[in-house]
């Protein structure tokens, strides 16, 4: 892939699922990497639809998930205490700075966190 690394918030990866063809050009031909947060999120938001469920299985064996380690874990209590956004997230964005990677969310929260190279994406509403 030539399109370098992104790390990936939940909501990014939920867009996808649900067809948003602009999540899938920014994504293309890039390495995207997922926190064990977003993993889990996925798999408990998503339907017991037989095809919906391919789709995420096929998703997840593309990308590159990223346990919590020392580092992350640090960082996530850090984040959480002068931020106060929850927990899940702060180990998101954790991960993404632990990696010095861009984080690709559609959450405005994020913009809390110092030295985060945040990626907002704003969605088409109709």
């Amino acid at each position: 892939m030539s399109g370098g690394k992104l790390f990936v918030d939940t909501n990014i990866c939920i867009y996808l699922l649900n067809g948003d063809t602009n999540v899938a050009d920014l994504l293309n031909n890039r390495y995207v990497y997922i926190s064990i947060i977003t993993e889990i999120e996925l798999y408990a938001y998503h339907s017991n639809n037989e095809a919906a469920n391919k789709a995420l299985d096929e998703f997840i064996n593309d990308v590159n998930i990223i346990n919590i380690d020392k580092s992350i874990k640090e960082h996530s209590i850090k984040i959480r205490k002068y931020s106060k956004l929850k927990v899940p997230d702060t180990i998101i964005a954790a991960s993404a700075l632990a990696l010095k990677l861009p984080l690709l969310s559609a959450d405005k929260a994020f913009k809390r966190i110092e030295d985060l190279d945040l990626m907002l994406y704003e969605p088409f509403t109709t």
